[in-house]
């Protein structure tokens, strides 16, 4: 596998300077894993799990920090309640043509997989042959919610603001930017599941049983809606991140769904 992509840095999208990470094959080399993370993540709360994928695939592996994330440029702040449409809109567009997407994969976690769809839902992008979508949110549920209140008593009153400072420069910017959002009395009615009736390339669902933010009603609404073929990992004894509390499983399945994308790719001009 050619290294050369291999390095950190940061780039401009939408007038923001987001830090960003890549690991194996640039763009012109091969197909190109995006990855777009969580709604309290970063380029460092992945760990390792970016170049692991790169390494099981043989796909370049893109990850960036959002704005109020990591190491980027703090968010203006209060997000608008369709901050998730607005980061697929107006910043993932800048962000692949940026980095020379070329064709590949959206991949995203929690907030990141909702952009994703979002993405995939509303872009005319061809670039994007695919959309890996761990525990995505389509519509608010009452459980859900539930959680992110506990999450707001902990910020307030544990040690949950200085694990977060460990990772993101402005933990209180990344944080209300997040859980404000979310507690806004008119987010109760947010939903996005008209998107997934757009979405028109292969879909690799995955989320856990015991997931603490969505049931299983959001994979549902998925492969009821989808026009585009959908495939489900649902797994036991796992949370709301299924990379970390299932690795191995979800690698090997992300990267089966690759293989047989780039079957797919490589069949198509012997049917024109």
């Amino acid at each position: 596998m050619t290294q050369g992509w291999t390095h950190s840095g940061a780039l401009r999208a939408n007038g923001k300077s987001l830090e960003y990470a890549c690991f194996g094959p640039d763009p012109s080399q091969a197909p190109t894993i995006v990855m777009l993370h969580e709604g309290l993540g970063c380029v460092a709360l992945w760990r390792d799990f970016p170049q692991k994928l790169s390494e099981a695939t043989g796909f370049g592996v893109f990850v960036f920090s959002r704005a109020g994330y990591g190491q980027s440029d703090p968010v203006d702040l209060p997000r608008p309640l369709d901050y998730m449409t607005l980061e697929a809109e107006s910043v993932l567009p800048d962000v692949l043509n940026g980095i020379g997407f070329r064709r590949g994969i959206l991949l995203g976690h929690s907030d990141g997989a909702t952009i994703a769809a979002i993405y995939a839902g509303t872009a005319s992008d061809h670039r994007v042959r695919g959309a890996v979508l761990m525990a995505p949110h389509f519509f608010t549920e009452k459980m859900g919610l539930e959680e992110i209140k506990k999450a707001r008593t902990a910020f307030e009153t544990t040690q949950l603001r200085n694990r977060l400072a460990k990772y993101h420069r402005d933990p209180d910017n990344a944080f209300c930017g997040w859980n404000d959002a979310w507690l806004h009395r008119d987010f109760e009615h947010w939903n996005v599941a008209d998107v997934i009736d757009y979405i028109r390339v292969p879909i690799l669902a995955i989320q856990g049983r015991d997931d603490q933010y969505g049931t299983l009603a959001q994979l549902d609404v998925l492969d009821e809606r989808a026009y585009a073929p959908v495939e489900t990992l649902i797994l036991d004894d796992c949370k709301h991140a299924p990379f970390l509390d299932r690795e191995t499983e979800v690698l090997a399945a992300i990267s089966d769904y690759c293989v047989r994308l780039e079957r797919m790719e490589a069949a198509l001009p012997l049917v024109r």
